[in-house]
């Protein structure tokens, strides 16, 4: 299976052993095939670029309101996309991915840390969300949800629990483990399960709920349960069970 040999070899391989056997290219190729075929990944060659919005700032009204769009990826994340670039510099890591830079260097480069989670993240959360609006998970995805929790309803309020418990600023998320097992799980500030952190349980992102009080308190002030509640009618499905069937098919 693509995702249990990619996170296998970056959880039990260090960068001198990948260099040493010859493995880090073919780790490499196995990374990039499965992250390009979800549109999910860039590799630096100049620098990391700010990609576009799938869809206009209002699109998601009334659910996410335009201005908190516009302000949310613009600022927020070209911010982020810059001091990532500004970081690299001093550590150059050319034709890497971002997956690649976050799972070798987050752990000892805390601006790579912050910087490097804050555009995979939000990166990840703009695919996340979608204009097409009341969309359910179906197939092997429903399934698993089900088996996990019991129903697709007490899922959401696990994850829901997750959001509102969140203290300060942070990231919710559907992850898979390396046996593809489906859990829950929450990061502080731009932290994600990528990452070789202390106390950060591993895995793969299906995908995150930025938490951030930037990311909703326009329109929803202080009341995250009601932004979390909105979440949910603008999720994206379909991207989000492509995930989950490119990351466990063998």
């Amino acid at each position: 299976m693509l995702f249990q040999f990619c996170f296998g070899f970056f959880t039990h391989m260090n960068k001198r052993d990948f260099l040493r056997t010859g493995l880090l290219g073919a780790a490499g190729v196995a990374l990039g095939t499965f992250t390009s075929s979800l549109q999910a990944s860039e590799v630096m060659t100049t620098g990391f670029t700010l990609p576009p919005l799938p869809y206009p700032n209002n699109a998601l009204e009334p659910y996410i309101d335009a201005m908190t769009m516009e302000i949310h990826h613009d600022k927020h994340h070209g911010a982020y996309v810059d001091k990532l670039n500004q970081a690299l510099k001093l550590s150059p890591d050319l034709g890497k991915s971002i997956e690649q830079v976050l799972a070798e260097q987050a752990h000892v480069d805390d601006a790579i840390r912050n910087n490097g989670g804050g555009h995979y993240n939000h990166d990840l959360f703009w695919k996340t969300l979608s204009p097409k609006m009341g969309q359910n998970p179906g197939g092997k995805l429903l399934a698993a949800l089900e088996a996990e929790y019991g129903s697709y309803d007490m899922f959401t309020k696990k994850f829901e629990a997750f959001g509102l418990s969140r203290f300060g600023s942070g990231w919710v998320w559907l992850c898979l483990d390396a046996n593809q097992k489906i859990f829950i799980t929450s990061t502080p500030n731009q932290d994600n399960p990528l990452m070789k952190l202390y106390g950060t349980e591993k895995g793969f992102p299906l995908f995150g709920l930025d938490v951030w009080e930037h990311a909703y308190y326009l329109k929803y002030q202080n009341k995250r349960k009601d932004y979390i509640d909105a979440f949910w009618k603008v999720l994206n499905w379909e991207f989000v069970e492509k995930r989950y069937a490119e990351a466990t098919k063998m």
